[in-house]
């Protein structure tokens, strides 16, 4: 089988690619522009061109007929390669109808981690501790990693770990043989209107898996303690002094990776030994408190809890922390706005900000300001800034003296600060 990736750089589609290239298929596919995704998979011999104007997908299926042009949430209905695709009668289809082709054709078990943070992180960690105890996974994972490649297909494997998001309704797609719930919290206003939407579809999902872990706080925000599904809910409170990473956040989705450990190593006849040695091990993955240099760091975070944690964790490090934030999407900022506050940043020493990274936006939307998006925190500690020579001096600065800068959102902050160390 041929397929087409449209949006092979992207989180979501690149680790589906290498996937789908381990389990034998004919790969390529399209971006608009270089990122470690597109490297990663052009380091494994996956042909991806870097214009979309339906040139390439053009070129590729009179080379070789195309059976499967898959494509991102993200890409418009009018996108010139997707109009093509149907024009020229391929088969078009979303990733999640070709993850679940390849989860039933492979027979493996789904592992899915869902939740509106953390997903990234624990599903890294939750493949890392896989590995390090001898069990063979194949697995999808919504970044790249320093471990591994973003997405693979292991043969023999039993288990299909996969970082199962609910945008889109993706995880509604699936019907998971465990699942792991990092956290819930009202997010994608633009697939969930209401915290109704939002917490109706985490009950489906919980409904549709055959076991979940899920922490108590969480089943209290669905307002379901009586839902029909198999689950085991952990108090947020306990002790967790045996997980030795940094952050809080980080420490309650280690210890889901421990539990769901636990069951996976159980039903294998497989000693439950060196879990938390392995844990305690993981090396984080990028764009994830990634370290980049000395006294540097990346973060995707772009919601205000993410914010939150990541600051929390960055205190644990460094008592001077100074933040270089991008907000995410102009459509995310207006239901987010009155969010930012000074006991958000509280754990931040200086804060540079940026203006808003737009992507995916409603036209008719008035673009916030950073004047506007920082109104209500002290004008002592923002600074408003742009991504060019003048913030990397004050960002060389503050380094130099010993403070720990953190650079964050889920635009093109990161790309941005690589390049600067590049340079």
């Amino acid at each position: 089988m041929r397929i087409y990736f449209s949006g092979i750089g992207g989180v979501g589609i690149g680790p589906l690619a290498e996937i789908a290239h381990d389990a034998g298929y004919d790969v390529t596919g399209s971006d608009a522009a270089e990122s470690l995704v597109t490297k990663e998979l052009q380091q494994r011999g996956i042909n991806v061109h870097l214009s979309q104007d339906g040139e390439s997908l053009r070129r590729e299926h009179q080379a070789s007929e195309i059976d499967w042009f898959v494509y991102t949430s993200a890409l418009p209905p009018h996108h010139p390669e997707l109009l093509l695709a149907k024009d020229l009668g391929i088969r078009t289809a979303k990733r999640d109808e070709l993850i679940a082709q390849i989860i039933k054709e492979k027979q493996l078990k789904l592992i899915a981690v869902s939740g509106t943070h953390g997903k990234t992180t624990t599903t890294g960690m939750l493949v890392w501790v896989m590995q390090r105890l001898g069990l063979a996974t194949s697995y999808s994972i919504g970044t790249t990693l320093n471990f591994g490649p973003s997405g693979q297909y292991v043969p023999g494997s039993k288990y299909f770990i996969y970082e199962c998001d609910e945008f889109d309704r993706n995880f509604l797609h699936f019907e998971p043989h465990l699942s792991l719930i990092t956290s819930i919290d009202h997010d994608h206003f633009d697939t969930y209107p209401t915290r109704d939407d939002y917490t109706s579809a985490f009950i489906e999902f919980l409904s549709q898996s055959d076991e979940s872990l899920i922490w108590s706080k969480d089943l209290r925000y669905l307002k379901q303690p009586d839902i029909e599904a198999t689950y085991e809910s952990y108090d947020e409170l306990m002790e967790l002094s045996h997980i030795k990473l940094a952050g809080q956040h980080n420490r309650q989705n280690a210890f889901l990776v421990q539990k769901a450990m636990e069951k996976i190593l159980n039903e294998n006849d497989h000693p439950t030994t060196g879990i938390a040695e392995a844990i305690n091990s993981f090396p984080g993955t990028n764009r994830r408190f990634e370290k980049l240099g000395h006294n540097l760091y990346s973060d995707y975070g772009h919601h205000p809890v993410e914010i939150a944690a990541t600051l929390q964790m960055a205190r644990e490090i460094s008592d001077s922390v100074v933040l270089v934030y991008q907000p995410h999407q102009n459509i995310r900022q207006h239901e987010i706005a009155d969010l930012y506050t000074n006991e958000l940043f509280a754990d931040a020493s200086q804060i540079y900000w940026l203006p808003t990274y737009l992507s995916r936006e409603d036209p008719e939307l008035e673009v916030l300001s950073p004047q506007q998006l920082t109104r209500k925190l002290s004008q002592e500690t923002v600074s408003l800034a742009e991504m060019d020579n003048e913030l990397w001096q004050n960002i060389e600065r503050h380094r130099q003296s010993g403070h720990l800068v953190l650079g964050m959102g889920a635009g093109s902050i990161d790309n941005w600060m690589r390049s600067q160390i590049e340079t």
